[in-house]
């Protein structure tokens, strides 16, 4: 009797959102370059007595609270509407099996470990690249599944969405202005020196033991 084959395992964490839809998308299309393909969808709940608080980006709160079983239901109908959506007809083609997983409490964790668990050969996890109070959802768990993951991770990304990176100014030149015409005795001009407050300058002969005359600059 030979050996049966080990199917390449691709595990992909979901939260219900678009950046998620995406990452399982892109874990079809991954299997489908395999003859042999599994892929593992995992969502994480988090236990609140005996309700489960799911991930729901429609939710004015960010998340919904369920019990473990319309957890599972919730899951089993998600997993069934996104193989649709990709094309029934290509499932169990060279993709064998979609598989669903509920898993407790943290998320980067519980995606790695199971990964761990199945001895994958990939994780697909999506991120929303941003920053803030959203981070708190998978483009934070994102990052710490790489940290965490025992194989390979892609991660997955809108082609379309602009990365939040907070927008650096140039010095205003009026500013500029006014350090070199006053030797660096003022740093800003009238229209911002009300913003940033009058700087206080100390020296190091102002604290005992000091060792130089070296100025010290603080400014608010």
């Amino acid at each position: 009797m030979s050996e049966i084959e080990k199917p390449y395992l691709i595990v992909v964490g979901v939260d219900y959102s678009p950046a998620s839809d995406l990452a399982l998308a892109q874990a079809f299309e991954l299997a489908e370059t395999r003859a042999n393909a599994e892929v593992h969808v995992v969502n994480v709940v988090r236990l609140y007595g005996n309700q489960a608080l799911m991930d729901a980006p429609t939710a004015q709160a960010g998340f919904s609270a369920v019990s473990l079983a319309d957890a599972n239901a919730q899951l089993a109908a998600y997993v069934e509407r996104q193989t649709s959506a990709y094309g029934q007809a290509k499932i169990g083609s060279r993709l064998r099996r979609v598989v669903a997983h509920l898993r407790l409490e943290a998320p980067a964790e519980e995606i790695a470990q199971t990964a761990a668990d199945l001895d994958a050969d990939l994780i697909v996890v999506g991120t929303h690249g941003r920053r803030g109070v959203s981070r708190l959802l998978l483009g934070s768990v994102a990052e710490a599944v790489v940290r965490l993951a025992p194989c390979p991770v892609f991660v997955v990304r809108p082609k379309a969405l602009p990365v939040e990176t907070p927008k650096i100014e140039p010095p205003c030149p009026v500013c500029v202005e006014t350090r070199v015409a006053s030797g660096g005795k003022e740093f800003w001009c009238e229209q911002h020196r009300a913003h940033h407050g009058q700087r206080h300058t100390y020296h190091q002969a102002d604290r005992v033991g000091a060792e130089t005359e070296m100025p010290l600059v603080y400014h608010n």
